[in-house]
């Protein structure tokens, strides 16, 4: 019974047989709460082969699904007695669904499972109250689909996993200088062209070593609205990103007109097959700024409003040697009375953030947006360390903490020679289970800025779903611990008691089929040998 992740605010077990699921077994749903009925039909009535048939109000042996306004909104209580069945309470339809993700760890591992292993057998929950309810609103996972394309149902298969991880943001990372992954009906080169390339180097950027076949995929506008309404179903949002004005040489592949011609021969570029930080930036243009709302006016489309309230315009790592060199770019500059190119950064998000605002929708990127001057009503994805975030906190901007250092999950869980394609920092599953979102010193009035917090993956060494998983398993149920549960201090946290509960988790993960990093090391089919990974310059051996 103690075995939850994340761990809940309060766990009263008595111990006593209370309620048995079985096929008399009914689901009760108040208006609202229709969502998790659905959901729990689905996944418990496959895992168990059961009806739970449709039951009345306040019929006994039943899973009663309530909203109580007086509990916080994400929050749930939790009780199984003898004469009522297992009753979810719930603040919102969310905090209903959180609490229905409870009741499936309670069930057991078999409760993960897509059909019975055991027909006919009986499924017993003991007496148990819990109340339970998340210390920050925003639980996310970024994940990067243009290095490596996930087709759909990878990615709905994504979403269950962040639903069984009481993650609640989805960041969807659509577009790079690597890929272009979402159908743009207005600009359909952008899918026929940018989405494509012909090979992909194998490993880092340093390696040798190339995987010839052709690699890409996108998904179509159907796709998109698809994985908005399966991700709203399991009350998670969807933040897309479109980034801008770097990482964009997928998009200047399939337009050339939004490059900087007057500096290179825009039209010669192909999607990009390697890693790193590309000097090919979107020019400063009215043309391309028009492309771009045209862009994003789709994107407004695809991912609405009650479901995707901010958009994400990546922000990040922009080169600005091709605008030193563009007569445009400084013809530009002098137009506007900037300083210099970080303030034409500047004013190219600030010029998207009015154009959000307007909308109805809020910009959000990484924290290089912050160099030249924060755009109003930004709110920052602090990434390289702390101190993006500090600073946007302290000046009042809303941040989501998700620092390299600590919650990037294509860093290397090992110093060890067997991890496949090491890369960056080692952060092992006890390194992120101490990862604290609110840096120390921070006021009491900044701290109420940060949104929450993030673990970003990056996918240009992991090809396929299987890496995928072995690089965010198991320190994605760490992080979510993080995000969910109110731990103590990082130094007094109690580490070997998550290790315990993970023993019961690693059964869900194998029930679910999740390729994870075993607790002992990559197993012989995981490893990548001879293929060059990414010691960071200056850095340690073991990093």
């Amino acid at each position: 019974m103690d075995n939850l992740i994340p761990a809940p605010v309060r766990l009263n077990d008595q111990g006593r047989c209370a309620f048995l699921l079985d096929r008399s077994t009914k689901i009760t749903a108040q208006a609202g709460t229709e969502s998790t009925e659905r959901w729990l039909r689905s996944t418990l009535g496959a895992a168990f082969g059961l009806p739970l048939a449709p039951g009345r109000e306040g019929a006994g042996h039943a899973i009663q699904l309530r909203l109580d306004p007086t509990l916080e909104p994400e929050g749930y209580r939790l009780s199984t007695t003898l004469d009522m069945g297992v009753v979810i309470n719930g603040g919102s339809p969310a905090g209903v669904f959180w609490g229905a993700q409870t009741l499936r760890q309670l069930l057991g591992p078999d409760a993960f499972r897509s059909a019975p292993v055991s027909p006919g057998g009986k499924t017993v929950i003991p007496y148990t109250d819990i109340e339970d309810s998340p210390r920050f609103p925003w639980r996310g996972l970024m994940l990067d689909v243009s290095r490596h394309f996930l087709p759909k149902d990878d990615v709905l298969r994504y979403l269950d996993l962040l639903a069984a991880h009481k993650l609640n943001v989805f960041h969807f990372h659509l577009t790079d200088d690597q890929g272009w992954r979402v159908e743009i009906k207005r600009y359909p080169r952008l899918t026929e062209v940018g989405a494509w390339r012909d090979r992909t180097k194998y490993g880092h950027r340093a390696s040798e070593l190339w995987d010839e076949t052709p690699h890409g995929g996108f998904y179509t506008q159907d796709d998109i609205r698809e994985i908005v309404a399966y991700a709203a179903e399991r009350h998670i949002r969807v933040v897309p990103e479109i980034d801008i004005p770097g990482h964009s040489q997928a998009a200047i592949s399939a337009y050339p007109e939004l490059g900087n011609t007057d500096v290179i021969d825009t039209t010669a570029l192909s999607v990009w097959d390697t890693w790193g930080v590309n000097p090919n930036v979107l020019a400063p243009t009215d043309t391309t700024l028009r492309f771009f709302e045209g862009v994003f006016e789709e994107i407004l489309d695809l991912f609405p409003a009650d479901t995707s309230p901010f958009i994400h315009v990546g922000g990040d790592e922009c080169p600005k040697d091709q605008w030193k060199e563009s007569a445009t770019a400084q013809a530009r500059i002098a137009e506007l009375g900037l300083a210099g190119e970080d303030e034409l950064q500047s004013w190219f998000i600030r010029h998207f953030d009015t154009w959000l605002t307007a909308r109805g929708r809020r910009l959000i990127g990484w924290d290089e947006i912050l160099e030249g001057g924060l755009a109003d009503g930004a709110a920052v994805s602090s990434w390289r360390g702390y101190a993006g975030g500090i600073a946007a906190a302290e000046a009042g901007h809303d941040v989501v903490m998700c620092p390299e250092q600590q919650v990037y999950l294509d860093h290397r869980q090992d110093g060890g020679p067997d991890e496949p394609m090491p890369i960056g920092y080692v952060r092992t599953l006890e390194d992120v289970y101490r990862f604290e979102p609110l840096p120390p010193g921070l006021s009491e009035a900044a701290a109420r800025h940060v949104l929450g917090t993030q673990a970003n993956v990056w996918t240009e060494v992991m090809q396929n779903r299987a890496r995928v998983d072995y690089q965010v398993f198991p320190r994605l149920a760490a992080f979510a611990e993080v995000a969910w549960s109110r731990l103590p201090a990082p130094a007094e946290r109690d580490f070997a008691d998550f290790e315990r509960r993970m023993a019961t988790h690693y059964a869900r993960l194998d029930a679910l089929g999740v390729d994870y990093r075993p607790p002992g090391g990559p197993l012989p089919w995981q490893r990548r040998p001879g293929v060059l990974g990414r010691p960071i310059e200056g850095a340690p051996p073991n990093v």
